[in-house]
């Protein structure tokens, strides 16, 4: 469709899916439902409608190479979908205005459907048709939400609240009256009743000219933080503006800073399936329980137990007589919880924070556009790891200044880049990368090459690395 633009946000961490779910392997990349990931599911969804060079996918700058590796699995068209970095999550309100900015260079008559990336929408054909009859809003000036028809009295989504009868004769469209917050049982179960209340999905659509005067209107201070950086795109400036003034824009959501105080907001009442899959809890609206009533997935064992959601890894989870619980097993962190306080994991990952751990942040085996690393012991000032490179592949050219790396080849055959050095390692043969040393790993071979690598030094974190060159757009 002509000037119809689509921007995905993919920066969030969903850390209620944790331990599946890590900041840097976030909820919209996990395959929870279906045969594909959460985020490549929606890019589907846009398929034959949207040509991919009008898709945008904002994301975080830290988690941006591994979204680009992950949307990679979709072919050809992965590469005409352009990627918006964040230098780091700032709510909504920054991400859309952030996408609009750019969109409005492209193209100032653009029209923006914004959705997140971890919804699970099953009826493409409703969900396009939605968009069909939300245009005619957006193209009378209005920002249009869509509204999903409750079928339950759930107390988890924020509500719409629209008036009665359409918005002008012959249109599906409503005018929407008020947003309406998470509500307890009793007025979940009203609203129901009453007719009039759709939940709200977080899917928008609108002129970008349109969305970029509502923010001025009622968010004026993050407004002018966008013109500076507007101001700023395509030039030597860019990326140094954006990392300076975006940090400093106000972090709000854009229900709350815009659509709450316009006058112009109509709602879509859509008539597609729609879940936000906020919680372990939610899979049972999309996934089907066996006879017991149990999830199961995974290495797992089943005996007696019912209602129960049950995830194995590599170990066997054996339940007996469970009832109503979510047991989720991964390499290095297993989660137990009622099923009835799933929505509560966040405060798990808050104190992993706030006692600087790991876990909440990243899993023990981590994907790369090379192959992958598997952390297999870490201690005070040494860390060891697997580490796996596909046949062809290597890694950037790089300098660690605060850890050595010593390297021992267990299978295959490493070409290595030390300084002015270049040398081959074959199975049983080490070689030692001193700190501050410019190195680069390859696999030249046909088969994988496998090391393992120790780590040692005053700071072995991830994030002591610098970059010369690479094949994967990091540097």
């Amino acid at each position: 469709m002509k000037n119809l633009f689509a921007v995905v946000l993919a920066g969030g961490a969903g850390v209620r899916f944790w331990p599946y779910s890590r900041e840097l392997w976030p909820k919209q990349m996990l395959e929870i439902v279906g045969e594909d990931s959460l985020l490549r599911q929606t890019i589907h969804r846009l398929d034959d409608f949207i040509p991919a060079e009008n898709i945008f996918v904002v994301t975080t700058e830290r988690l941006a190479p591994d979204i680009q590796y992950h949307l990679s699995a979709l072919g050809a068209k992965a590469k005409r979908i352009r990627l918006i970095k964040e230098p780091l999550g700032r709510n909504t309100a920054p991400a859309i205005g952030l996408a609009a900015v750019h969109l409005k260079r492209i193209d100032p008559e653009a029209i923006m459907l914004v959705m997140p990336s971890d919804h699970v929408i099953k009826d493409i054909r409703s969900f396009q048709e939605g968009i069909r009859t939300a245009r005619s809003g957006a193209e009378e000036e209005f920002l249009v939400t869509f509204g999903i028809k409750p079928n339950k009295p759930e107390t988890g989504y924020g509500y719409i609240e629209v008036e009665a009868g359409s918005w002008k004769e012959g249109s599906a469209l409503k005018k929407l009256r008020r947003f309406v917050e998470k509500p307890d049982l009793e007025k979940a179960k009203s609203y129901l009743k009453a007719g009039n209340y759709f939940w709200n999905s977080g899917i928008f659509l609108w002129r970008v000219s349109k969305i970029l005067r509502e923010i001025e209107q009622h968010m004026p201070l993050l407004f002018q933080g966008l013109k500076t950086i507007e101001e700023a795109i395509g030039s030597e400036r860019e990326s140094e503006t954006t990392g300076t003034v975006y940090p400093e824009l106000e972090s709000l959501s854009i229900d709350y800073g815009v659509l709450e105080k316009s006058q112009d907001v109509l709602t879509v009442p859509a008539s597609f399936d729609w879940n936000d899959i906020g919680s372990w809890s939610a899979l049972y609206e999309v996934l089907e329980p066996n006879a017991e009533g149990n999830i199961l997935r995974g290495n797992v064992v089943s005996v007696d137990s019912e209602n129960s959601i049950l995830f194995g890894g590599d170990r066997i989870v054996a339940a007996v007589g469970l009832k109503e619980m979510v047991v989720v097993d991964t390499p290095d962190a297993t989660l137990i919880a009622s099923r009835d306080h799933a929505q509560e994991v966040r405060r798990v990952v808050d104190e992993l924070r706030k006692n600087g751990r790991e876990e909440h942040l990243i899993h023990r085996t981590v994907e790369r556009p090379w192959g992958s690393y598997t952390v297999l012991e870490k201690g005070e000032r040494y860390r060891i790891k697997r580490v796996v490179i596909h046949p062809g592949e290597k890694l950037s050219l790089q300098v660690h200044r605060h850890r050595s790396e010593h390297w021992v080849v267990i299978s295959g055959t490493a070409k290595v880049t030390k300084g002015d050095e270049v040398y081959y390692v074959h199975p049983n043969e080490s070689t030692y990368i001193p700190v501050s040393t410019l190195h680069r790993l390859e696999n030249p071979g046909r088969i994988l090459l496998q090391i393992i690598e120790v780590q040692n030094g005053d700071y072995i974190e991830e994030d002591d690395i610098e970059r010369f060159e690479d094949d994967y757009g990091r540097v």
